[in-house]
């Protein structure tokens, strides 16, 4: 199943965003290889939470595990707007999830709509509960550009291993609803990919998600490693094919991650996060927040990503990324996708 075109993001580029992208890579390369802060482009992609709620229970989740110690809240539509106009100009690219479960926040597809107006490439991530018929045609309509939909199991005796509280029924048939609105609007898009998060109870029965994917009309297929976070002594998620996992058994038989943790991150330089109430945070493995770099609340975005907040924290992950805890768990340089074909 082939990966989504270049071409569907044709739509959305512009002189002014290919050089922002070119100053941008220009100043990661420099930070990275010199070892000092060179800032003078934007990012070119963003994620932005539409709500931190969720409907499922999945345990390496803080929305599924109830855990947050961050506000929780939806996403306000009047502020996604307020956001959307002043960063596209120069992103490319702006992904709707971060935690929870998008589409309980009832303005989602609105706020979609908004950025696709916009000419920015808009992506979201679900568990394709809340796929019914009219969600489904209305995201269809709303011009999201790519779903991914989270199905980590070909039996509801695997999925819910993992997707506690889920039906992989539910899943289905809205995958279903999905790809019969795409054809009777005679739309190419979304581009729909299943997402299957390959852990112990599940890696058994890929070649049955190739299949299920086929038949449903599903664009493609990715397979995930899974983060965990109690690893160390091993965890009922690691799977048995060191393929598909991000940790390493050692000889004495505790694992560590399979990553040399080197001291740069392209998305400290590309790809911010904004919590549904406003902070920037650094990347999507801040899931907390713990590392603000400052509210849009209360500040414009160009003076928070050049400010010292974010500059000093650039500045520690290049003297030392392993003493950063959310980076020592992150997936930069790590083993994230499988191989799929």
């Amino acid at each position: 199943m082939p990966r989504q075109s270049w071409t569907s993001w044709l739509p959305y580029l512009s002189w002014s965003k290919l050089m922002n992208a070119l100053l941008l890579y220009i100043s990661f390369l420099f930070s990275k290889y010199w070892g000092k802060i060179y800032n003078l482009g934007k990012p070119i992609s963003i994620a932005i939470e539409p709500t931190t709620a969720c409907n499922l229970r999945c345990p390496e989740c803080p929305s599924g595990l109830r855990s947050f110690h961050r506000p929780t809240g939806n996403l306000d539509f009047d502020f996604l707007k307020k956001m959307v106009d002043e960063v596209s100009p120069y992103v490319f690219y702006l992904n709707f999830y971060f935690q929870g479960e998008p589409y309980i926040n009832p303005q989602f597809l609105e706020m979609v709509s908004y950025a696709h107006k916009k000419k920015i490439f808009t992506s979201s991530s679900t568990n394709a509960h809340f796929l019914n018929d009219d969600n489904a045609k209305n995201t269809v309509l709303s011009g999201l550009d790519r779903i991914i939909i989270s199905i980590d199991g070909t039996t509801q005796e695997s999925y819910e291993k993992y997707r506690k509280q889920g039906k992989l029924s539910n899943v289905i048939q809205g995958t279903k609803n999905l790809v019969s609105w795409k054809k009777k609007l005679g739309k190419k898009h979304p581009h729909i990919i299943f997402q299957f998060l390959v852990v112990k109870y599940n890696e058994h029965e890929i070649p049955q998600l190739y299949q299920l994917a086929e038949e449903l009309g599903v664009n493609e297929v990715r397979l995930k490693t899974a983060q965990v976070y109690d690893y160390k002594n091993g965890n009922e998620f690691i799977p048995d094919n060191p393929a598909f996992a991000r940790y390493h058994k050692e000889a004495d038989g505790s694992y560590s991650i399979d990553n040399a943790l080197l001291n740069y991150c392209w998305r400290l330089w590309s790809s911010p996060v904004i919590t549904w109430d406003g902070q920037v945070v650094p990347c999507c493995f801040d899931k907390d927040a713990d590392h603000p770099m400052g509210s849009l609340k209360t500040s414009d975005f160009t003076q928070i990503w050049r400010g010292e907040a974010y500059q000093s924290f650039r500045r520690q992950l290049l003297k030392g990324r392993k003493e950063i805890e959310i980076c020592a768990n992150c997936s930069e340089g790590c083993k994230v996708w499988a191989k799929t074909d």
